[in-house]
């Protein structure tokens, strides 16, 4: 059953120096300097999946790399267009260029901030990448394998048609800043192959990843699970931005994938949901605009 197991409660968890899911791997061993040590309260008690060796001091540089990133890849896929002959004034003027360059820097970015964080773990840290950063096999117990994967996969799609229905329920007064990526069939198709592909990817890696682990071994897992879950929310707003009701569904949907990964202590269950989550909301959307022939009014 979709996260049937119960989050396991500081007092269960073994002690810090105890064992560790990197425990005699010369590369890992004493990572964790006291720098980046969890806060005193938690320190003779912090769960296997919380055992990361970046802490706050490293969230705070990364929030700054994510600011000047933003700037420096903004400007360089400007003059990456300006390369193929489009001009500023083309992508201000022109909605089907204006949603290609963002889709185009959406993804720059993302592989950017990517590669700055598997710098990170690999340079500073000497860690394996993806193992360090959360990415672990989900355990099933005395379930199949496939059977506690596609239980997952099915709670996405279930996340999804409820998030739709509620949403279309409430509906919007005025239009929605992401309805301007629609602005035709190539760009709606680019937009959601992003949204399947490679949000899923990089966004729990980023979210579930990197700063869950810092927030929940700071002030519990609870706090842990709704702060990350709201700022991934939060962080999503721009897009729909006058759509509240919009914002506070996904501000929802950030807390329910970051209990799954609180649960099952790895990134592939929120991944598994957020992937699942994703493929239906497209689906939906892709039947809804008949074949991506009937885009949003004034997209």
């Amino acid at each position: 059953m979709l996260l049937d197991d119960d989050i396991h409660h500081p007092a269960d968890a073994p002690e810090l120096h105890g064992s560790s899911p990197h425990a005699g791997d010369p590369d890992i061993e004493g990572v964790l300097p006291s720098a980046v040590a969890p806060a005193p309260q938690l320190a003779a008690f912090v769960p296997n999946d919380l055992r990361v060796p970046w802490g706050w001091l490293d969230l705070l540089l990364f929030v700054l790399v994510v600011i000047v990133a933003t700037v420096v890849v903004a400007v360089v896929v400007v003059l990456g267009f300006f390369a193929f002959g489009v001009k500023l004034s083309e992508l201000r003027n022109s909605a089907s260029k204006e949603a290609l360059f963002a889709i185009v820097n959406q993804v720059v970015l993302f592989l950017a901030l990517i590669g700055y964080l598997a710098a990170l773990v690999r340079l500073r840290f000497r860690a394996p990448f993806w193992t360090t950063i959360g990415w672990h096999p989900l355990e099933a117990g005395s379930i199949p394998r496939a059977v506690s994967y596609l239980g997952y996969v099915g709670g996405g799609f279930m996340l999804a048609a409820a998030v739709v229905l509620v949403s279309a329920a409430a509906g919007t007064k005025t239009k929605l800043p992401i309805e301007r990526l629609f602005a035709g069939r190539l760009t709606a198709s680019l937009l959601l192959l992003l949204s399947v592909l490679m949000a899923p990817l990089v966004e729990e890696t980023i979210f579930r990843g990197f700063i869950y682990p810092v927030v929940a071994r700071s002030f519990g897992r609870g706090i842990g699970i709704v702060a990350t879950g709201t700022l991934f929310g939060l962080l999503h707003a721009s897009q729909l931005w006058g759509g509240w009701t919009q914002i506070a569904l996904l501000v929802c949907v950030g807390i329910v994938l970051t209990y799954a990964r609180a649960v099952k202590g790895t990134v592939v269950a929120s991944f598994l949901l957020h992937l699942s989550y994703n493929f239906c909301v497209s689906l939906l959307f892709v039947i809804g605009s008949h074949g991506l022939k009937m885009m949003p009014p004034g997209s």
